[in-house]
This record gives C-alpha cells, sequence and structure tokens, in this order.
C-alpha cells in the first residue's frame, strides 16, 4: 500500500510541473514581436545611481532590427537636442554647445545612456532567468549574458505587454532605471 501512495504522490507533484507557464509564453511572444518588427521607439526617463548621487535625464529613443539604437535627449531642456547613436562597437555623441558628460557604472563599463541599448538589446535576446505576473502585466528577470557576472535586467509590462519600467543591476546593486514611454513597435 505504501508504494501506491508514493507512486500516486509522484504522478500528482510530476504532473503539476507540466503545466504551462503563461507569463513565459507572454514572455517568448514579446520577444518575437520585438525580433519580428522593423523597430521600436519609446520614450525613457532614466535614472543613473552612483549610490552617493543620482542623474535623471530623459531621451527619445529608436531601436532598428540590426541592434542599433539612436537617440535624442529631451530633457533636461539645458541638454535637450543632444543626439548619439550606440551600436555593439560602441557609441557617438553629437551636439552643438553641450555635451553629455556622466562618471561611467559597472566598473567602468556601462554610460548612463547606453541604458536603452542594454534594456533593448536584453530584452530581444537576452536570458529570461524568471517572469511572473506583475498586477495586469507581467515582471521579467533577464541576464545579459551567460558570464559569471551578468549585467540583470528587470522588466515590467502593461496588460498588453509594453515595457513600462526597467532596472538594470550590476553585482547585486540597482544602477540605473528607465520609465519608459510610448513604446511602438514598426
Amino acid at each position: 500500500m505504501k508504494r501506491w501512495i508514493g507512486f500516486f504522490l509522484c504522478l500528482v507533484l510530476l504532473t503539476g510541473c507540466s503545466g504551462e507557464n503563461s507569463e513565459l509564453t507572454r514572455a517568448m511572444q514579446l520577444r518575437k514581436k520585438l525580433t519580428e518588427a522593423k523597430g521600436c521607439e519609446f520614450d525613457c526617463i532614466i535614472t543613473a545611481d552612483y549610490a552617493e548621487v543620482s542623474y535623471t535625464f530623459g531621451l527619445h529613443c529608436q531601436f532598428d532590427e540590426r541592434g542599433d539604437l539612436t537617440f535624442q535627449v529631451t530633457e533636461p531642456e539645458s541638454i535637450g537636442g543632444i543626439t548619439g547613436k550606440i551600436d555593439g562597437d560602441g557609441g557617438k555623441l553629437t551636439f552643438d554647445d553641450h555635451a553629455l558628460m556622466f562618471q561611467l557604472l559597472a566598473d567602468g563599463y556601462i554610460s548612463p545612456v547606453s541604458a536603452p541599448w542594454i534594456f533593448m538589446k536584453t530584452l530581444r535576446g537576452g536570458y529570461i532567468h524568471a517572469c511572473g505576473k506583475e498586477t495586469e502585466g507581467m515582471r521579467m528577470i533577464l541576464h545579459d549574458s551567460y558570464e559569471e557576472d551578468p549585467l540583470q535586467v528587470e522588466v515590467w509590462t502593461d496588460a498588453a505587454d509594453n515595457p513600462i519600467y526597467s532596472e538594470i543591476s550590476w553585482q547585486g546593486r540597482k544602477i540605473l532605471s528607465l520609465r519608459v514611454s510610448n513604446f511602438l513597435c514598426l
């Protein structure tokens, strides 16, 4: 009798593991939408956290199907109009009278202005570490690589699975956050 109880207990537990994770399905559908699109555009407010001080600025971003991101600074007004481009090989800023000057984060590897590029690159192709339901949307935890100490990118979506907020962490500490709006796949 004890064998049968053990058998049925294992059967019940194992069949519970075979259920479909609807948030993982949603995350994969979002990834498919992003990789099949000709590009995406969005606005974001970025906060760079240096522990002792933080800086906030706004960008309008366009991310193309090759993985290149172009942006224009929208706020604060004093640096508005600065444009740039970021791809896998680096970045380029163009400006007239003003320049963006931020200290690098993550031991000198990341500029705060690269946050939207990291966000999109990881959302489109990073390792999905976890995902779950968050209010009406979902929350995904992604890693930018399979390296020992990857950047962790957390993404929250709305009910239509459009990204609305993201945090980028390095070595367990949040270094960048993005409030995303007007997200549109082209």
